[in-house]
């Protein structure tokens, strides 16, 4: 599978990469329930399909999805690269909270290691630019930790152009996380340019928007999603976002449809068109996920088909 470097680093990843967030199970912005066995057999897929990092965060099941990626990763005998993040903490009562102090960052750093059983983080992100007035001095907690060797690379998550010229003057920013997918185009506008300029790697989550791209979703599975799933409480599977957003699904797989493959393969072939993508989180709940997704690595889409969807989005904003 080829491979791309990701910003100014030594890491060459594949243009997909597996996103854990619903392997860590119920919590305040869980999928609703999850089964470890299936979130392993699925993890265990796509690194056997060649694909060579994974994505997952302290706060995707409360510590419980960085526990179920190290027990893989401990297991393998060539290792994936692991990215975690840093920001996002709680208490007893399991409501979530935002912290970048210095000792917060350190001690979630820790934790992280301990929890995935690994010598050093491959890529260690702030999660979110909250509090804000806070991420120089969580940046400087980051940089610390990867003098020690606990920390190989420094990358965020969801911060602006402007957030990350702050922190640039503290230590390189290997990479940004932005949401990116046809149904969230806006990192096209400033965030990639900014990237591309600037040598720093671009990997974007939600390519298919949460499922909504995926082209299974339709109105009575959105109405049917369990009561602790997050989606239930976004605006894309709501109105009157959600009539547009399924519109668009049935463009994908129409055009899918043409191409051999599903609407998915064509929502991540469009995501990595664009140069400036370095990879795309995808997720998965089972091993049959993976296989429906795994084809965007050899999609390109045509110019035509390109134009056709871009006409969708521009009259459908």
């Amino acid at each position: 599978m080829e491979t791309q470097r990701l910003g100014g680093s030594d890491m060459h990843i594949t243009p997909l990469g597996f996103g854990s967030w619903a392997t860590g199970g119920e919590w305040e912005y869980g999928w609703g329930p999850q089964d470890d066995q299936e979130s392993t057999a699925a993890i265990h897929r796509a690194l056997d399909l060649g694909v060579n990092w994974i994505d997952t965060a302290p706060a995707y099941g409360l510590g419980h999805s960085e526990e179920v990626v190290g027990k893989v990763v401990r297991s393998r005998s060539t290792k994936p690269y692991v990215f975690t993040k840093c920001s996002l903490v709680w208490g007893a009562d399991r409501k979530v909270g935002s912290s970048l102090r210095r000792d917060s960052v350190r001690r979630e750093c820790e934790a992280s290691l301990r929890r995935m059983g690994v010598d050093r983080i491959d890529l260690y992100q702030i999660h979110w630019p909250d509090p804000e007035e806070e991420i120089e001095e969580g940046f400087e907690e980051m940089a610390r930790l990867q003098e020690e060797g606990k920390i190989r690379h420094l990358g965020v998550s969801n911060f602006s152009v402007a957030q990350i010229e702050r922190i640039r003057k503290i230590a390189p920013v290997t990479s940004l996380q932005p949401p990116y997918s046809a149904v969230r185009p806006e990192a096209e506008r400033e965030l990639l340019p900014y990237c591309r300029r600037s040598g720093i790697g671009v990997i974007v989550y939600s390519p298919m928007q949460a499922g909504l791209l995926t082209g299974g979703m339709t109105r009575e599975r959105v109405a049917a999603l369990p009561p602790g799933d997050w989606r239930r409480r976004s605006g894309e599977f709501r109105e009157p976002r959600l009539s547009r957003n399924l519109r668009l699904q049935e463009l994908l797989a129409q055009i899918g449809k043409r191409l051999g493959c599903s609407a998915a393969v064509v929502a991540l072939a469009w995501v990595l068109r664009s140069p400036q993508v370095t990879g795309a989180i995808v997720g998965a709940r089972r091993p049959a996920q993976v296989e429906g997704w795994i084809g965007a690595l050899e999609l390109r889409l045509a110019a035509a088909e390109l134009e056709e969807i871009g006409r969708f989005l521009a009259a459908n904003p």
